[in-house]
């Protein structure tokens, strides 16, 4: 039993201390940390490269890119997104907001009300913006459809119901003033 115990405690220890390092790892990284190519699940430290560029006015050459690289300012921290593009405008959406897992681990999408500007990466250019929430509108909808269009979860939206009753947080992606 004693032996049993020891190792039980080496082993809680050792994943203790492993963790702390890959942590201190993805904080001090230029970016999001990505485990497994398209999937990207952790947070990273600030952006330290990119070209400071002139945002778009049409978004629209990020249609089918999948993923796209974000730091809040609030959070100094980064994390990869996934958008949608409708009529030239760039969206993001955070699910899982009502459940008790999502109010651990969404934790920008809240304190965007202290503090609304980001930073996006895309092809090593940096683009300063902030998020705007929306909560209603003709415009969620294709937004929704969009979503589901491009990563293909759940059923095809046939309401903004989703957003409208806060289940999905919705933010357009527009430029400083």
């Amino acid at each position: 039993m004693n032996a049993f115990f020891r190792y039980s405690l080496t082993t809680i220890a050792a994943f203790f201390v492993f963790s702390s390092i890959f942590f201190v790892y993805m904080r001090t990284h230029d970016g999001p940390v990505e485990f497994i190519p398209w999937f990207t699940i952790s947070t990273g430290g600030p952006f330290r490269s990119g070209e400071l560029s002139t945002p778009p006015e049409d978004w629209t050459f990020l249609r089918e890119r999948e993923e796209v690289e974000m730091e809040t300012l609030n959070l100094g921290t980064t994390k990869t997104i996934w958008t949608m593009v409708v009529e030239g405008r760039l969206f993001v959406a955070s699910g899982r907001r009502q459940t008790w897992y999502g109010q651990v681990w969404k934790q920008w999408p809240r304190r965007l009300e202290n503090d609304d500007r980001i930073i996006l990466r895309v092809d090593e250019k940096l683009y300063e913006q902030r998020l705007v929430p929306i909560t209603e509108g003709d415009i969620i909808l294709p937004v929704l459809q969009e979503s589901w269009r491009k990563y293909g979860r759940g059923s095809e939206p046939t309401s903004s119901a989703r957003v409208t009753e806060e289940l999905i947080w919705l933010f357009e992606i527009v430029n400083r003033v």
